[in-house]
């Protein structure tokens, strides 16, 4: 992003005259004030937006109806008459398109994974919930039943009978086990490959195996736990069993041309969602698919930007010298273009287990005993916090539960003592379970959370009974708490853990209504006005980019999410039905049109070609599901 940034455009902004003439003709082409002077270019023409609302989520100016922009930049806000006053001669455009709309900042999706997201979206979606695609909706599965037989239709429907056809979504818990057999009676001539919705376990039928080339055979040749975690008879291969087949049965799920197909799905979603900026915490570190997600991500018609943060574990464990670690993860930087960035001086690392196994260490013990477990060993932690933290990065660190928060808060305060920093902004990311007394050492040490706030509402009701029981189940994601003591907040859908929908994000903030519509934890819910900052300002601010986007103020970019309703006026409960009009994305106008694009694979490539590349897609893939669930 330019360094151009929203103290220097208002030092510019001195007065109308210099507003209006040479800095709004450049601003967003210049990299700093001195090039100014060397720019001989033609005034371009200011469009002024009008709106029924604005909300710039600007303290000056919180609500106005309109707002002027140049060169993908924000020039003025204001009232109508305010906004044309001030340009007076000016050469400027009216546009009314928005006259019955409501214009918020651009939406930020903070944390989300494309890859993953590509490779699901992909695939034909049966799952537990509902999936609103550009498409339509896709509804949940009702039962096991209606899983056959809508896979079966799926089947039937492909013209092609050597084309693998890969179903996304199913849940044992749910319906009940699903095997070869299952899979068997609706073809035996047609390769089928069902991804369960935790992306852990996949089941295939004889034909997917017989292609893949995986035998009785291959799996009595597995190490003890491979083999534990497989079963040829019934076609499943679960943790370290399916990642022992992967090499097999990749190329049959992914390809350069499906991985572009779930890329261009997940770019249309996100869109219609409302994104203009997002960021995949602990980027991919294989160059052949990030050029894949390039082909689609860095391309000058994506409707947003997209910044990847670098995988710090996994940086830390592949070189032991202290330099080459930051070194090579600067090295990252020319992997990116266009619309895609490396997150700079930001690195991601991880603590205790995932919520969905529930495997987050906490400090109680679970109901029935079991402990959580640790992603990384607390030798390789300390190191890695130290490598960044003297090299001036700013940490985001995954953690779940309570005990895992402690280790990070105690690791950041020891290096705070050893090294202080100011405004160093690590940030808690996910913050599942806590403890009231863990909220003031975060303040204490100046870091920031970001939170999932669909834990609540898709699995407090199960933990009140298994796991964590009501009292933790209910307090999870205690943002409540963590607004009231002044602590910056932003909210994160991890997609595909949860719908990468901003305003979904917003409702389940909010009102805290769990599958079975009970309220989980009252006094944690928050107002929809710190929810809507959760999903632009300081989702911004959790990126250090709350100079360039996150509201609408003079000099950041021109970043607008367009809705039908203002979602601070709406009943709470309705929030999530706001409809999403379009963007403008730094002055580019975007708006959300059907498209004929179905949530299924695109024709595959032939097995022996990119088996590399189809393994390196799915161990990113299923390396970040591990961090996950």
């Amino acid at each position: 992003m330019s360094s151009l940034n929203r103290r220097s455009l208002l030092k510019a902004s001195v007065s109308t005259l210099a507003v209006l003439l040479p800095f709004g003709a450049v601003v967003g082409q210049t990299s700093s004030l001195s090039d100014l002077g060397t720019k001989v270019i033609p005034l371009p023409t200011v469009t002024v937006y009008t709106a029924r609302e604005v909300l710039t989520l600007d303290p000056a100016k919180p609500v106005v109806d309109a707002v002027a922009v140049v060169d993908g930049r924000i020039l003025l806000t204001g009232t109508l008459q305010d906004v044309v006053d001030t340009l007076k001669g000016q050469r400027h455009t009216i546009d009314t398109r928005f006259a019955d709309k409501v214009i918020v900042p651009g939406f930020i999706a903070q944390h989300d994974h494309p890859l993953l997201a590509a490779l699901t979206m992909s695939s034909e979606i049966l799952s537990i919930e509902d999936w609103v695609l550009p498409f339509g909706t896709v509804p949940a599965v009702r039962d096991k039943q209606d899983f056959v037989e809508r896979l079966t239709k799926a089947v039937q429907a492909r013209t092609d009978p050597a084309e693998p056809i890969m179903s996304w979504g199913y849940h044992p818990a749910f319906y009940g086990p699903l095997t070869r057999e299952d899979l068997d009676a609706i073809s035996a001539t047609q390769p089928i490959l069902v991804w369960a919705r935790s992306c852990h376990e996949m089941i295939l039928n004889s034909v997917a195996l017989e292609i893949g080339g995986v035998t009785q055979e291959l799996v009595e040749g597995l190490s003890p736990t491979e083999k534990m975690q497989s079963s040829f008879a019934e076609g499943r291969f679960w943790e370290q069993g399916l990642f022992a087949v992967l090499p097999n049965i990749a190329p049959l799920a992914a390809s350069p041309e499906r991985l572009q197909a779930g890329l261009e799905l997940t770019r249309d979603y996100m869109h219609a969602k409302g994104v203009t900026f997002g960021n995949e915490p602990g980027g991919i570190l294989s160059k052949p698919v990030q050029d894949g997600i390039n082909a689609v991500f860095s391309s000058p018609d994506m409707p947003f930007r997209w910044s990847f943060m670098p995988d710090a574990k996994s940086l830390v464990k592949a070189y032991p010298d202290d330099a080459q670690v930051i070194a090579e993860t600067e090295n990252l930087s020319g992997w990116y273009g266009g619309m895609t960035s490396l997150a700079p001086k930001q690195a991601k690392l991880f603590a205790d287990g995932a919520i969905y196994s529930l495997l987050m260490k906490v400090r109680d013990a679970y109901l029935d005993g079991h402990e959580g477990e640790w992603m990384m060993d607390k030798s390789d932690f300390d190191r890695a916090f130290r490598i960044y933290w003297d090299a001036g990065y700013q940490i985001h660190v995954h953690v779940n539960g309570d005990a895992g928060l402690d280790r990070v808060l105690d690791t950041l305060e020891m290096n705070l003592r050893r090294n202080p920093r100011y405004d160093h902004r690590t940030v808690l990311v996910h913050f599942a379970v806590s403890a009231e007394d863990q909220v003031k050492r975060i303040v204490d040490l100046g870091a920031i959370v970001s939170a999932n706030p669909y834990y609540v509402t898709a699995l407090a009701d199960q933990y009140s009974k298994v796991g964590l029981g009501p009292e933790r189940a209910d307090s999870m994601v205690r943002i409540g708490d963590v607004s009231r003591a002044g602590i910056s907040w932003s909210l994160h859908s991890d997609m595909p853990m949860a719908p990468g929908d901003p305003l979904f994000l917003m409702w389940s903030a909010v009102n805290r209504v769990t599958s079975s519509g009970r309220v989980a934890g009252p006094e944690q819910r928050v107002r929809a006005e710190d929810a809507l900052r959760g999903v632009t300002i300081e989702a911004a601010y959790s990126l250090k980019l709350e100079d360039e986007i996150g509201s609408i103020e003079p000099g950041k970019r021109a970043n607008f999410t367009v809705l039908d309703r203002n979602p601070l006026k709406v009943d709470p409960m309705e929030i999530r039905d706001v409809k999403v009009w379009g963007t403008v994305m730094e002055g580019r106008i975007q708006p959300v049109e059907a498209t004929e694009r179905k949530a299924s694979l695109m024709e595959p490539t032939p097995v022996e070609s990119s088996r590399a590349f189809a393994e390196a897609s799915f161990q990113h893939a299923l390396k970040v599901l591990h961090y996950h669930l």
